[in-house]
């Protein structure tokens, strides 16, 4: 089996140069071109030699966009890529006053089983590789055209549940010969892994993160995402302190708002309760439609009243912009959607 050129660190790759004899600086060049082209054969500044000896273990990977979807509202493009073995992923590249932004897939389906998600209906089939998370970023800049400034790791999966490949992610693209993306241009996602938060924070990564809560009371809570049966409020609050303090970076708090579910003036006041003091910014969704769920986005004079009061009780909060409406804008829908178009024609 070969290895995706991509998939390596700067370290790996000094580590390949020297198992090859091969001077110190060629580490720097081979790193710096594999994310500049699609083949070994085309870094012209290694000899035909080398060349042919690396292309004998290694190879530089891609992905196939298999459909693209482009809102004619403001331009949002939802991606469907295909993986060498035929897995399906998603990517969105959206575009803000302060640059462009990919939201990227960290796995093929999520085990986490979240209620109002398309993403872990199926299951989690497998993790992606760092080299596949990377390569997201570059099919994307390929089929718009434009450059990548930033990246929210919101896509399909649990970042937290591929930690050792998102971790080797995030080490690769931000290097300055990868993609040179910062690490506070980087926003990772998760439903609550709490071990891995405390792992994450103890490598002190300035990125953002951001944890999907959803409900401020156990029971509703874990109605809703059945990781908080098993990682309750009290241990995850616990977890996000320890964040906070270890690394003196604010955390999102990411909050669907859904019809009459999680909406009430008694889950805002407990949300207050729970945050309010702390490096915390509550960042309220209207939910996304789902076509095998019943939920509902709450109504916008709801959403309104809902922010005024948690702004009351001194939360830092916003509503989410809403991009991409009028394609499949929740996450996971369009591969499923491709999902059962598939099995309709076989």
């Amino acid at each position: 089996m070969k290895t995706d050129f991509r998939n390596l660190t700067f370290e790996e790759t000094q580590a390949l140069c020297k198992s090859l004899s091969l001077p110190g600086y060629r580490a720097g060049q081979i790193f710096s071109a594999v994310f500049k082209t699609d083949a070994i054969c085309e870094i012209t500044t290694l000899s035909k030699e080398l060349r042919e000896t690396l292309s004998e273990h290694y190879y530089i990977g891609t992905l196939t966009c298999r459909e693209k979807q482009v809102s004619k509202k403001d331009g949002t493009v939802k991606f469907l890529f295909c993986l060498s073995d035929g897995s399906l992923i998603e990517s969105v590249f959206m575009r803000y006053h302060h640059g462009n932004t990919l939201c990227v897939s960290t796995q093929v389906g999520c085990a986490m089983g979240c209620a109002f998600c398309a993403s872990t209906i199926g299951g989690k089939v497998r993790n992606l590789s760092a080299a596949e998370i990377l390569e997201q970023i570059l099919a994307a800049e390929k089929e718009t055209g434009e450059k990548i400034s930033n990246i929210v790791m919101m896509g399909i999966g649990e970042p937290l549940d591929n930690f050792d490949n998102v971790v080797k992610f995030l080490k690769i693209v931000n290097h300055k010969d990868a993609l040179n993306i910062g690490y506070r241009h980087i926003s990772l996602s998760t439903c609550g892994v709490v071990p891995k938060i405390y792992e994450l924070a103890s490598l002190n990564l300035p990125i953002t993160l951001s944890v999907s809560l959803h409900a401020p009371f156990n029971d509703l809570r874990s109605e809703i995402m059945p990781i908080n049966k098993k990682y309750p409020l009290e241990t995850l609050t616990a977890a996000m302190t320890h964040y906070i303090q270890k690394t003196n970076r604010r955390i999102s708090i990411e909050y669907a708002l859904i019809r009459g579910k999680n909406d009430s003036t008694a889950c805002a006041d407990k949300l207050a309760k729970l945050f309010s003091g702390g490096l915390y910014h509550i960042n309220l969704i209207p939910v996304n439609n789902v076509r095998e769920r019943d939920f509902k986005k709450t109504e916008k004079q709801h959403v309104a009243a809902f922010l005024k009061r948690l702004a009351e009780r001194g939360l830092n909060a916003t509503v989410r912009r809403e991009l991409g409406s009028d394609i499949d804008a929740a996450c996971g829908q369009l591969r499923k959607k491709a999902a059962h178009i598939e099995t309709d024609i076989n």
